[in-house]
């Protein structure tokens, strides 16, 4: 993975839809938000896309359709404990990428997802730790 993209996940507020409105970002290295915290216990979770594969951008319709199936599969994993929309915002503004906050599964579940939607990178954790930046060597 270039510099570059390293530091942009760096600086991507991990925004998580909250349920009664408003969103909590979660931030690389930083523990996990209170308004988070609850719903996380003591689980591992992941913050995760199917949009952009290899970090190309991808006409929307083709990024929609992978998300979607994204969140099929996540919901038909029976350790899955809840699925929340998110937002992947870069600091800058220059883009944002929808995703999902999945509370209950941790690397072993999420790596070869991520692989599968051709992500280079997630964000992952265990209940309020810290937030990890979590890389993939695509092939």
């Amino acid at each position: 993975m270039d510099e570059a993209l390293h530091a942009a996940y760096l600086a991507t507020d991990y925004r998580v839809r909250l349920a009664r409105g408003g969103w909590a970002a979660i931030h690389i290295d930083q523990p996990l938000p209170s308004a988070l915290k609850e719903l996380a216990g003591e689980n591992p979770w992941g913050f995760i896309t199917a949009w952009n594969p290899r970090s190309l951008p991808t006409p929307r319709p083709q990024n929609k359709t992978a998300q979607r199936a994204l969140f099929e599969v996540l919901r038909a994993i029976p350790e899955t404990v809840a699925i929340r929309p998110g937002l992947g915002v870069a600091r800058t503004g220059q883009w944002a990428e929808p995703s999902l906050w999945v509370v209950g599964l941790g690397t072993a579940a999420l790596d070869p997802l991520a692989a599968l939607f051709g992500q280079f990178g997630y964000v992952h954790g265990q209940g309020a730790s810290p937030a990890k930046l979590r890389l993939m060597s695509l092939a």
